[in-house]
């Protein structure tokens, strides 16, 4: 009787999900820690400055954020309210943002700081 090839593949299989079963119950152990302040014990207001936080706006604003495929050119906007009102509330076709005060803030600082 020869062996079935397709055990050794339904073993792997089984071995992965349970594997990632195992590793999301870890996630879900640290998930408090996690939403209260990481790994290292600070929030995003406080352990990101704007320059991380505009990883969010290069999709479409471009990578140096001189205006992409959907989104204008943000390189010498100087009015630091005006850009902290259009994260939080959206204007035209950019949405709200969801970011908080603090975090619209730094960006908008970052974002003024640009030549």
């Amino acid at each position: 009787m020869k062996n079935n090839p397709v055990i050794p593949y339904i073993l792997i299989m089984a071995f992965g999900i349970g594997l990632i079963f195992f590793m999301s119950m870890e996630g879900v152990g640290n998930k408090e820690e996690i939403a209260h302040g990481g790994e290292h014990g600070e929030t995003a207001e406080e352990g990101a400055g704007g320059a991380e936080l505009v990883s969010s706006c290069i999709a479409c604003h471009g990578g140096d954020l001189t205006g992409g495929a959907v989104g204008p050119n943000l390189v010498g906007l100087t009015d630091v309210e005006h850009i902290k009102d259009v994260i939080m509330n959206g204007q035209g076709q950019m949405p709200p943002q969801g970011k908080s005060e603090a975090e619209a803030q730094a960006i908008a600082e970052y974002i003024t700081s640009l030549e």
